[in-house]
């Protein structure tokens, strides 16, 4: 059902910070089930407009469906958020007014076992957002090299069992292919023991997810084009639920609004820039209390705006 997909979060406070008004052009970067979409549209009529991206095609399906009574005011783009450049020159549209993005995994793929999101169920790994792309997380967990794997458990995870993991990891590939999640689960219990499993488990499990879909990656360069996108006045609105998302929009929003480049050195007078953007966000807003208790997702999700000038 519709409603089932994914529940949005800190809906009212991205209205906020977005603003959106009738006549003008709206990205979702992530249309998932349309919730966020939806909203902004309500809030842009009666010709407000919204292209939304999305690289599942069970997500577009659903918000297809979910934004039916808007028609054509909405245009619906299969793929990764980080071709909006590419996207807009396509349909021929020279600025935005607004750019939402709300990262990570849907409630709807980690309730989907089959898709190999989540520790708590049993199925061959995957975790591809796109199920049209090759890399998955089965080829990254038999094929990669402790090296290779060493960077992604350490910098996507921040996991500091990494090298137990990796070393039992390693024994079984001898033996044999890891194929299913709760392969997985297994090995890394055997490597760090029960008493810390459920935390190191959803460390790694976030570490391949990454990996696989290139998030990190995709995200600093759907930044970049966001800026180079909007029109003055216009504003990026983003909810993250890790720290390393977090990090990556905190200094991108603090880069593009600082007013001079640091020289290093007390006796050298810092270089003047001028400012792309004025931070609308100094802390994260995070979810009420009311809303983490309908919704746990919500919990870990931190919210940061901009504004192009």
């Amino acid at each position: 059902m519709v409603n089932e997909y994914h529940t949005p979060v800190l809906v009212e406070e991205t209205l906020t910070f977005l603003q959106p008004k009738p006549q003008e052009i709206y990205v979702d970067g992530t249309l998932g089930g349309g919730g966020h979409a939806e909203q902004i549209l309500m809030h842009c009529g009666p010709d407000g407009r919204l292209i939304g991206f999305d690289q599942d095609d069970d997500a577009l399906a659903t918000a297809r469906e979910r934004l039916t009574p808007f028609g054509g005011r909405v245009i619906y783009r299969k793929g990764n958020f980080s071709t909006l450049g590419a996207a807009l020159e396509e349909l021929g549209i020279a600025k935005i007014n607004g750019l939402f993005l709300d990262l990570g995994v849907s409630s709807h793929h980690l309730d989907d076992a089959e898709r190999g999101f989540s520790f708590q169920g049993d199925a061959r790994l995957d975790m591809r957002m796109d199920r049209g792309q090759p890399l998955d997380a089965w080829r990254v967990v038999n094929t990669y090299s402790p090296e290779a794997l060493a960077g992604i458990f350490w910098t996507f995870g921040e996991e500091r069992y990494a090298k137990h993991i990796i070393r039992e990891l390693l024994r079984v590939r001898e033996v044999r292919t890891i194929d299913t999640t709760s392969d997985l689960a297994a090995i890394v219990e055997s490597a760090v023991g029960a008493q810390f499993v459920k935390k190191t488990l959803a460390r790694i499990f976030q570490a391949i997810r990454i990996e696989v879909n290139r998030e990190l990656e995709h995200l600093s360069s759907v930044l970049r084009q966001g800026i180079d996108s909007l029109e003055t006045g216009g504003r990026i609105v983003v909810i993250s639920y890790h720290s390393l998302e977090d990090r990556i929009v905190k200094d991108f929003f603090r880069d593009e609004a600082r007013t001079a480049i640091p020289s290093g050195h007390k006796l050298i007078p810092d270089t003047p820039v001028q400012p792309r953007a004025r931070l609308l966000t100094r802390k994260p807003v995070e979810a009420s209390p009311a809303e983490c208790g309908r919704n746990p997702r919500a919990r870990s999700a931190k919210l940061r705006a901009a504004e192009r000038i």
